[in-house]
């Protein structure tokens, strides 16, 4: 597949997952969720992870540097980088999953600092709608769900001024993206409605993103496309990266202006993907927005 796409790392990452600028760093830091690791990319400096003993799913940076907040398998963790090879990871709060053998998946911060991420089964094939949206702000004793009755909630993201929240199932018997009211002073959302159907479209709903136009961006996973949709959904554009699985887009680089795009190495004949589980860099012509900070 010919592309406009830029080989930013040939990671091989398992899950290559929630990309994230971090805008004082210049870098791009995201995680490989079967690969227990948390890795850092600068150009000036170049490439080192850290690995972490539960599976990280979605992270977001916080005020102090070098440490950030994880939704992992038993629930959210902060994690301090260092100069060892291992994470610090210190427990926040444990969650309740709604079944066994769960673990947090996509997940970032609202424009307020509060941390949102969903749960999901490991074994997405036996599409058990367990799956819950948690939300976690400073001062709470433990995480509260906010929404359930998911297989594999996705693509969360927030409008420019945060007062519309979109979330994804991207399971194949899903695959929709659904818009809501959001009340920044409460953090709460209502008034659930579908945004996308993404079964007439290439690809199934993964993590997403958004721009200073509040057009949603969102991985076609099993497709090789990132797709961008206008706030009425309607589809924009898409652009292509040379792998089968991209799992997440950021927005980065010194304008904010560079897409970043992880994604999947599945198991097999990788013959006509040999970058899989690679990062990738698009210039999609349209700046994002900077990612809030965790408020805890």
């Amino acid at each position: 597949m010919i592309t406009d796409a830029e080989l930013v790392l040939d990671a091989r990452n398992g899950t290559g997952e929630s990309p994230v600028w971090h805008g004082a760093e210049k870098a791009l830091y995201w995680v490989d969720i079967p690969g227990r690791a948390l890795h850092r990319w600068c150009a000036d400096t170049g490439h080192r992870s850290w690995t972490t003993d539960e599976m990280p799913a979605c992270i977001a940076a916080t005020a102090v540097p070098g440490r950030w907040i994880a939704g992992m398998e038993s629930g959210l963790f902060l994690l301090q980088l260092g100069d060892a090879p291992a994470a610090v990871a210190t427990r926040l709060a444990e969650v309740d999953h709604a079944a066994p053998a769960m673990r947090f998946n996509d997940g970032r911060c609202d424009r307020q600092g509060r941390f949102w991420a969903g749960t999901m089964c490991r074994d997405m094939a036996a599409a058990v709608p367990a799956g819950a949206v948690w939300r976690f702000a400073a001062g709470d004793a433990a995480p509260a769900a906010k929404l359930d009755g998911f297989i594999v909630p996705n693509g969360l993201a927030f409008s420019p001024d945060g007062r519309t929240m979109y979330l994804s199932d991207s399971h194949p018997r899903v695959q929709s993206v659904w818009a809501f009211d959001y009340d920044t002073d409460s953090g709460t959302p209502s008034n659930r409605r579908l945004f996308v159907d993404m079964r007439d479209r290439p690809g199934r709903p993964d993590g997403a993103a958004i721009d200073v136009d509040g057009c949603y961006w969102i991985c076609g996973n099993d497709a090789g496309l990132v797709h961008r949709f206008t706030p009425d959904g309607r589809l924009d554009r898409s652009l292509a990266v040379p792998v089968k699985k991209p799992a997440m887009c950021a927005f980065g680089g010194a304008g904010l202006d560079t897409l970043y795009v992880t994604s999947i190495r599945p198991d097999g004949d990788l013959s006509d993907q040999p970058l899989a589980g690679g990062v990738f860099a698009l210039r999609p012509g349209v700046q994002g927005l900077p990612e809030p900070l965790f408020a805890g």
